[in-house]
């Protein structure tokens, strides 16, 4: 017989408004704590001295973190001219300066290069992986010798917001997957003929969680202990928005959940199939209600992750 677990069966999406100098992963213990919940998990890792959005998800909700994180992201930055650090933020240490302080038309200009697909090479303070290790605990470790590849992330928008007074400047960017803010700040600095660290840096969206969905720590705390509590929690679906919906029989649901397939072939269930395509993943629901993650191919739906609701 397993051993029962801890806490209270919780199921959905709970989206915080992190504040400077705490970690997400604390975060996290303390959203656990208050809800008495027995399974929770974050949409994306924020670093210390970030702000702003962190979904966490709970329950089933783990199981839709993926698309939650592949998502858009959208943050507000500002970066100081003139010092490059050993993190690219305040954290490190100053290891390179420059006497250049790029001027407001030169800043637009260079961000032209800054749009679609680009090259971007992670910080060396990351949570990359090098060989099974966390490039961050290779840089604390002294390791000199480690290289981290380029990769490339897609940079949907890339403003300059304020150039501040010379010294510093403000952004804002609508990115996707995997990229990193500070490597942004360095390399805009660097194609500009200076070198920069992030000052500050707050995260407004993660796919469709936006600071509309969130609340501070302070407010967890004063409700999450009450019978209000659960009325802070949004659907398990509400990560799934970009993904195709397909309603279930209560037959059909009852053969998902078992790990049966559906067929899908005559020209009725092809209309179902509206707008849904080969390979495709999708949310099968009953009643408006969840069922599971599941993929389309050829004529037949399979469940892919089912969600116990």
């Amino acid at each position: 017989m397993g051993r029962k677990k801890k806490g209270l069966a919780v199921h959905g999406w709970l989206v915080l408004d992190k504040p400077l100098g705490v970690t997400s992963t604390q975060m996290v213990g303390r959203a656990r704590r208050i809800l008495n919940a027995q399974k929770v998990g974050h949409g994306g890792t924020l670093d210390p001295l970030a702000t702003g959005i962190l979904p966490l998800a709970f329950g089933e909700a783990t199981k839709t973190v993926s698309y939650a994180m592949d998502g858009r992201k959208s943050y507000r930055f500002a970066v100081k001219w003139g010092a490059a650090t050993s993190t690219d933020d305040l954290e490190g240490e100053t290891i390179e300066e420059s006497a250049c302080r790029p001027s407001a038309n030169e800043i637009r200009e260079a961000l032209k290069d800054f749009q679609g697909v680009i090259e971007q090479t992670p910080p060396r303070y990351s949570a990359i992986k090098i060989d099974g290790k966390r490039a961050y605990d290779l840089a604390r470790g002294g390791d000199e010798t480690f290289e981290i590849k380029s990769r490339q992330v897609r940079i949907d928008r890339f403003e300059l917001i304020d150039a501040r007074d010379g010294e510093e400047a403000e952004f804002e960017v609508d990115c996707g997957k995997g990229t990193y803010v500070r490597s942004l700040g360095r390399d805009l600095a660097k194609a500009l003929g200076s070198c920069a660290h992030v000052i500050e840096l707050r995260r407004t969206r993660v796919g469709p969680f936006t600071l509309e969905h969130a609340i501070s720590l302070e407010t967890l705390e004063e409700i999450g202990h009450s019978p209000a509590a659960g009325e802070l929690l949004l659907p398990v679906e509400t990560a799934l928005d970009d993904i195709s919906a397909l309603a279930l029989s209560e037959t059909e649901a009852t053969r998902l959940r078992q790990g049966q397939t559906i067929a899908m072939i005559s020209r009725a269930d092809q209309d179902r199939l509206e707008g849904i395509g080969n390979g495709d993943i999708l949310l099968a629901t009953e009643k408006g209600k969840p069922v599971a993650l599941a993929r389309y191919e050829k004529g037949v739906v399979s469940s892919v992750r089912v969600l116990n609701l």
